[in-house]
């Protein structure tokens, strides 16, 4: 039952609107009468309360949402008070890799954003949102209509969070560029052309459609990963020029668009340093040519998620002040390594990265939730990381006790649970790395039944017995965080998949190589319950990605999974021939095996596309 609480004061605008879709997540239902809470506009965040009612001090609005979740239950005597150490933080959502969070969803996560006290969202959108003139322009691709986020930033505006526009106006726009209606305007298969009229006719489309639903005046433009611009069709038509001058010129005439629209544009940095043939890591301070390359009209966004020691991000933000404007730092939450997100990586390297820039006097930080391959990780499970973000942005500290407790109050959920769903990357053993971490969970997936291509570097690890354990564990998590009940039911049924899978593995080459036909009846035999678990994991998975996503995108993984079905039904086959005297051989298992992912320091990287992981034959070609 909510607690009644009055709340009296100075407040923000649209307060009761906000609250009203807080209730569930606070526990608390405003009146006339009950716990008192006096508000006062102040220049922090401060909550004190002597144990019979409160006094809390907000500066932003979003602070005040903060300020409620952190009233002790049951109430107790507290004196808090957080000042931020950036002006602005939030999350940009990756909704371009197949997986566009539905509106539904988004809300949810900024009332989430809203109790952790993050203030700003971005949605990245390479195609996924409506061009009117184009209608190629993210055709089946889920995206999303003018009013879909209209609504979505209206809603942010109630708890005083901005949403920005996020888009690519020059690289990472494959998924554009592969329709016939645009390869006039392609580069590469990745790259607009540049310096050419109707590229910057299309440009101008696409800023008025992505920026017109938000009140932001602020844009992100993407232009990161560029590569081989200038060198395609650009080289054919206009002849051979400098990369970095081909930039440069590209990108006034994006800011010119910008300014007419009157946005304040940021994009990513990574470019001035590929060009200088380094990275941020890699060779000296920014040339010359890079610093005159850059716009004094946009801000630089320097994205790192790969790195464990603070010293290695100051590095790169004093390489990033040479250039003379705003530095916005983005992190990441580790959500793209296949369906488990790695969060030893994520706590270990945001920690460090946002501690330096704290230091720096960084201005704006993000937190980044990509989908590389397939937005394979439902974006439920980057809440913890969320929350990290929050508690850094407000403390200037990471201490596992608090932030787990601020995530069971902002959340309702055990912290515990979520950073346990990082045991499907690894088996017990596994040795990973900052930068590269292992993801057994995903190339032991869509590893081929036959043809095994890491059968050498998984050699010793009991992965059937580690993801058997897993499976009861992530069914009772369910059982104790029901709120994310469905979230926890597929990892159960992915763990159950995995430990049969893997079972096969660590038993099928062996019993050929070994002439067991025993053994291989008994291997063949298991594999229709195997097959029938990835049928059970297929349709858990599709319950789960329609709660959050639009249903675009999930064909993929039900064609992988399809796909690993299908192979199954060919290995029994061949195992159950084996078995029967009726061949001598299956070439594919007795084939020697190498080591493919394995180093000499016991470390395996990772390994997270399908034609690396499926199959040593092509895919696409």
């Amino acid at each position: 039952m909510n607690t009644r609480i009055h709340i009296t004061g100075q407040t923000p605008e649209n307060w009761q609107a906000a609250l009203a879709q807080l209730e569930e997540d606070l526990g608390f239902s405003p009146a006339d009468e009950g716990l008192t809470v006096q508000c006062v506009r102040g220049d922090c965040l401060a909550l004190e309360s002597d144990g019979v009612s409160v006094r809390l001090t907000w500066a932003e609005p979003v602070q005040f949402y903060r300020a409620l979740s952190l009233i002790p239950r049951p109430l107790a005597p507290c004196d808090i008070r957080q000042t931020p150490r950036f002006r602005s933080a939030g999350v940009m959502f990756d909704c371009s890799r197949n997986g566009v969070l539905k509106p539904d969803a988004v809300k949810f996560f900024l009332r989430k954003m809203a109790l952790m006290g993050l203030d700003l969202g971005m949605l990245y959108t390479e195609d996924t949102y409506q061009v009117p003139e184009q209608p190629f322009f993210g055709y089946k691709r889920g995206r999303y209509t003018y009013d879909e986020l209209k609504d979505m930033d209206d809603y942010a505006a109630l708890f005083g969070i901005e949403l920005c526009p996020c888009i690519q106006v020059l690289g990472h726009l494959k998924r554009v560029l592969h329709w016939p209606a645009f390869h006039r305007l392609r580069d590469n298969a990745e790259v607009l052309l540049a310096d050419e009229e109707e590229t910057y006719a299309l440009i101008r489309q696409m800023v008025r459609a992505a920026s017109a639903p938000f009140r932001s005046r602020r844009i992100h433009i993407g232009m990161d990963e560029a590569y081989g611009v200038g060198l395609g069709e650009h080289l054919a038509r206009f002849g051979y020029e400098d990369p970095r001058s081909v930039i440069g010129r590209h990108l006034r005439r994006v800011l010119d668009i910008t300014d007419e629209f009157g946005l304040k544009p940021m994009m990513w940095s990574d470019m001035y340093f590929h060009l200088d043939g380094g990275g941020y890591h890699t060779g000296g301070m920014p040339s010359e040519k890079a610093i005159a390359a850059v716009d004094r009209r946009v801000s630089l966004v320097y994205w790192d998620y790969y790195h464990a020691k603070e010293e290695e991000y100051a590095q790169a933000l004093k390489k990033h002040a040479c250039f003379g404007v705003p530095t916005v730092f983005a992190g990441g939450l580790w959500t793209w390594v296949g369906p488990a997100p790695a969060y030893h990586q994520a706590i270990e390297n945001t920690v460090a990265g946002l501690t330096a820039c704290m230091k720096a006097d960084v201005d704006t930080v993000l937190a980044t939730a990509w989908g590389d391959n397939g937005a394979e990780t439902n974006m439920l499970a980057s809440l913890l990381g969320i929350q990290l973000y929050g508690e850094l942005t407000y403390t200037g500290r990471y201490d596992q006790a608090e932030l787990a407790a601020r995530f069971r109050r902002c959340c309702g959920a055990d912290a515990q649970a979520f950073l346990d769903l990082s045991r499907m990357n690894a088996a017990p053993g596994m040795v990973s790395h900052p930068a590269d971490p292992v993801n057994a969970c995903k190339f032991m997936l869509y590893q081929d039944p036959l043809v095994e291509l890491f059968e050498k570097d998984v050699e010793g690890f009991r992965l059937a017995e580690h993801y058997a354990a897993l499976a009861p564990l992530y069914a009772r998590y369910g059982e104790e965080n029901p709120a994310y009940g469905l979230l926890f039911d597929f990892y159960a049924a992915l763990a159950h998949a995995l430990a049969l899978k893997c079972a096969w593995h660590e038993g099928a080459a062996k019993a050929v190589r070994a002439g067991d036909r025993d053994a291989a009846a008994k291997l063949a035999a298991a594999l229709p319950d195997t097959a029938e678990a990835f049928q059970a994991l297929r349709q858990v998975w599709r319950r789960l990605w329609e709660s959050t996503n639009k249903p675009n995108g999930f064909e993929v993984i039900e064609v992988r999974l399809g796909g690993v079905i299908a192979r199954l039904s060919t290995a029994e086959d061949k195992m159950l021939d084996f078995a029967s005297g009726a061949v001598d051989d299956i070439p594919e298992l007795t084939e020697p095996s190498l080591i493919c992912k394995r180093r000499p320091d016991n470390s395996i990287g990772c390994t997270n596309t399908m034609d690396e992981i499926a199959t040593a034959c092509t895919i696409d070609w």
